[in-house]
């Protein structure tokens, strides 16, 4: 394994059918002054706002709220939250929801005592916080996103038309806690389900496909994309299926926890581009992904042809025998197509509301990284995103 790292993850997970009961161990550590953190008031319906707001009276906290968080949280709902936790004097910012909920939370925890635009100070010039940071807590109601154990947090900016992620260096950014409850995601609608499976599914891809080392970090993700694969399919046909929506679940927070990237220089390219078409058309992420991903990876395939190859061969169980190494791998991405067409993600982009005449504009907003096996130039992004299309 070449190269050298350091690794250090402080979130402390619950998880499990009875892990919301572990608040009352988190909440005594922090001071009176409690944030709660939630998006379009599903969890007044399924009873979990109810449930976590019990918790917080037991525990005799003074409790403002942040309502209302989107799917794609924009800089003027991060503005909004500043100003509610600085009113507020929070102590600790308790997040309940879905990835995009997470996020948020730690964009507010960095924002709180900035003096600076933080839009300007983290997502343009994506500078680390210079001031005191708030803790974040997370009670997880949707998987996909992995916030609840890195320190990520995606903000859209409507006027500018981007969508940018901030992977924060220092650890303490990181959620100091988070419940894991399956059953809280088995009310999810299909269609969020499956894109949340995934994200899962591509932010192990987007770690894997770097590097040709003999890399530990290659063997776990491949044992995670098996599993992701598995429990997809059950859940797919019977989303009630709780030991299915269990693994899902552990399986969303090693995705992105920062463990298998470990070793290995990424390559984030499919979540740029996909950034980028929601930025244009607030698509839901995981469909984003699912949308530009195959175009993305056929088109750098012969410029990584081995790792394709084993990816087909030890995720996909494909046979290589009397095959070239390109056709093996070119079949391996056929069975994840055929995989991603099994459980109804979106294909294209044009279903997400994309058109013509915005690729060049998500082209220009799409930032180009390095570390995978082909540095893309702006026109091979808009090749990328017109193959998209279709």
């Amino acid at each position: 394994m070449l190269g050298n790292f350091s690794y250090c993850n402080p979130t402390k997970l619950y998880f499990g059918e009875d892990s919301l009961k572990f608040l009352n161990t988190e909440l005594p550590k922090y001071g009176d002054n409690m944030v709660l953190i939630y998006g379009g008031g599903s969890i007044k319906k399924n009873g979990i706002y109810d449930e976590v707001v019990a918790i917080l009276n037991q525990n005799k906290k003074k409790v403002a709220e942040i309502s209302g968080v989107m799917p794609n949280p924009t800089v003027d709902k991060l503005y909004e939250g500043v100003k509610i936790a600085r009113d507020h004097h929070a102590d600790l910012l308790l997040a309940v929801g879905g990835g995009s909920v997470c996020d948020y939370a730690k964009a507010v925890s960095v924002s709180v005592n900035c003096e600076e635009d933080p839009w300007e100070k983290y997502y343009v010039r994506f500078e680390e916080p210079s001031c005191e940071t708030l803790p974040v807590g997370c009670v997880l109601t949707m998987v996909g996103t992995g916030s609840e154990m890195n320190a990520g947090a995606v903000i859209t900016n409507p006027k500018t038309k981007q969508k940018i992620g901030h992977v924060f260096a220092d650890e303490k950014i990181m959620p100091k806690f988070a419940v894991l409850n399956p059953k809280y995601t088995l009310t999810l609608p299909h269609y969020q389900m499956v894109s949340g499976i995934y994200d899962i599914f591509n932010h192990i891809c987007e770690q894997y496909f770097s590097g040709e080392d003999d890399n530990t970090s290659d063997y776990i993700s491949e044992g995670l994309m098996r599993s992701v694969i598995y429990a997809s399919r059950i859940a797919n046909k019977n989303p009630l299926d709780y030991e299915a929506r269990s693994n899902i679940m552990r399986a969303a927070t090693w995705a992105l926890n920062t463990l298998v990237s470990r070793g290995k220089s990424t390559d984030w390219m499919v979540h740029m581009l996909g950034q980028s078409v929601g930025a244009y058309t607030n698509a839901t992420h995981g469909m984003t992904l699912a949308a530009v991903s195959l175009p993305y990876y056929r088109h750098i395939l012969p410029y990584g042809v081995q790792k394709f190859k084993r990816f087909a061969v030890n995720v996909w169980n494909v046979d290589p025998a009397g095959k070239t190494d390109e056709q093996t791998a070119q079949e391996g991405l056929a069975a994840m197509e055929n995989w991603m067409r099994e459980l109804g993600l979106v294909m294209n982009i044009s279903e997400l509301g994309a058109t013509e005449d915005m690729i060049e504009g998500i082209a220009d907003g799409t930032l180009i990284m390095s570390g995978g096996y082909k540095v893309l130039n702006h026109d091979e992004i808009v090749e990328i995103l017109k193959e998209s299309m279709a």
